[in-house]
This record gives C-alpha cells, structure tokens and sequence, in this order.
C-alpha cells in the first residue's frame, strides 16, 4: 500500500511539528494552518506514517494512494 499526505486545515492547531519536521512537503499558508507545499515529493511511507501519528491535532493524516481511503494511522 503507497500513502498520500493530506493536511485538514480545520482540525490543525499550527504547532508547526509538520513544518519543521519536513519544510520540503509542508508549509504554512497565509492563515498559518500548514498545508502542503504544491508538487512537493511523497515521504516514504514509514516517514509519512510517524508524521501523521506526531502530529497533535491529528490534522495530517494518511490516504491510500489508490483508493483515497483515509488510514487508521494508530
């Protein structure tokens, strides 16, 4: 199974841990909710999983690549 990233800009707190962690894929927006960084590159899929688990609002969360269904990531 191949994950996507994708950041619920209404569940995210800007704690910024995403940013920091992986300034390439994530970014703040204009609101400073992080959101990600337009043809940035796909971590792999251990990295993405323990980015969507340190995240502590839960806003970065994991799809399946190719069903877009979301994954239990705990």
């Amino acid at each position: 199974m191949s994950y996507r990233i994708v950041v619920d800009g209404e569940v995210c707190i800007s704690s910024g841990r995403c940013v920091a962690e992986r300034p390439d894929v994530f970014r703040f927006d204009a609101e400073e909710v992080a959101e990600i960084v337009p043809g940035a590159p796909s971590p792999p899929d251990e990295q993405a999983l323990e980015l969507a688990r340190a995240c502590p609002s839960g806003a970065v969360q994991l799809v399946d690549a190719d069903t877009g269904e979301e994954i239990d990531v705990f």
